[in-house]
């Protein structure tokens, strides 16, 4: 067996002796192995460690990633679980495991086979030093690629009209002040294209339609009927308010709770009644009076009328025929 060693600085990855005959170390290229007194299985830098974990071996012992976490405790900077996808129903089980890493501040990784494993963990140690200028996005600083990057970003206007812009027009600001006609005249200019490149110089950056509107806080006082003004209730006089309102409500005819209960109330309309309506209309001056007409009980002499003759339908039917 190697020797167990204490960790230190160096280009070699720390492995935990608990990793022994894992067939991961046999996919970790281009970087050395040295078998340390670590937390975690892989130390990859001085301030990242790595958990490696299999799938199946989770379903068997489901406790075991949270012992090793919470022995972990706030040791590392950068706690990385490699996932091993090793099983054909593997989506809850990451599921929950995302939920694990989210709690305790763990970055989780899957690799779908072994190669991918170590693939990930030599890059890991490969990279501990190199500054993220590598992944940043690479801005040239001289004056046609920041004008190339600048133009490009209009609709429809490419790196090659780009080009045509510069050495047929001249500078920005030239480019910028050209008019329409003047850009129409370039090779690979149509209308669609010029628009874009006018608005762009020509339009606001900020149109009507996202002008904020000013929020009135004070509601507006309704206006009294009639144009009269509404009295004013001061603080002092908050014995006197009902009566206040009161004569208003007397000046603008506004009726209360108190007059409403001895006014009259105006008759309403007659009320139909079916069996009069299909007999044929009574004249005005058989009409019954308004207030007969509002209980709904008809008058003796509206009853009196002749009722209608019956028909008889087989009469009907001999008459038509001797006809």
């Amino acid at each position: 067996k190697p020797p167990v060693v204490i960790p230190g600085l160096g280009s070699n990855i720390i492995v935990n002796p608990s990793q022994r005959g894992n067939p991961v170390l046999e996919c970790i290229r281009n970087v050395g192995k040295t078998f340390g007194d670590v937390v975690v299985d892989y130390q990859v830098g001085r301030t990242t460690g790595v958990f490696y974990l299999s799938l199946r071996y989770h379903r068997l012992h489901p406790e075991y990633i949270h012992q090793r976490i919470e022995r972990l405790g706030s040791s590392y900077n950068l706690r990385i679980l490699l996932i091993l996808c090793d099983v054909s129903e593997h989506q809850d089980t990451i599921k929950e495991l995302t939920k694990i890493c989210l709690i305790n501040n763990v970055t989780i990784m899957v690799a779908w086979n072994l190669e991918e494993a170590g693939y990930y963990l030599a890059t890991y140690k490969q990279f501990e030093h190199k500054p993220p200028d590598l992944i940043k996005e690479r801005v040239d600083k001289d004056y046609n690629s920041m004008l190339r990057t600048a133009l490009t970003s209009i609709s429809k206007v490419n790196k090659t009209d780009v080009e045509i812009l510069r050495t047929s027009i001249g500078s920005f600001a030239d480019i910028a002040k050209a008019t329409s006609e003047q850009l129409l005249q370039l090779p690979g200019f149509g209308q669609v294209k010029v628009k874009r490149l006018k608005d762009a110089f020509d339009k606001p950056f900020r149109n009507s339609s996202t002008s904020t509107i000013p929020f009135q806080s004070q509601r507006i006082p309704q206006q009294a009927p009639d144009n009269e003004p509404a009295p004013a209730i001061s603080g002092n006089d908050k014995g006197k308010g009902k009566e206040k309102v009161a004569d208003f409500c007397a000046d603008v005819d506004v009726p209360t709770a108190s007059s409403s209960q001895h006014r009259p109330r105006e008759p309403t309309n007659p009320t139909w009644d079916i069996e009069l309506d299909l007999n044929t209309s009574p004249s005005p001056e058989h009409q019954p009076p308004a207030h007969q007409a509002q209980s709904g009980k008809p008058t003796e002499k509206t009853r009196k009328r002749p009722p209608s003759p019956v028909w008889d339908i087989e009469l009907d039917l001999n008459e038509s025929d001797e006809e």
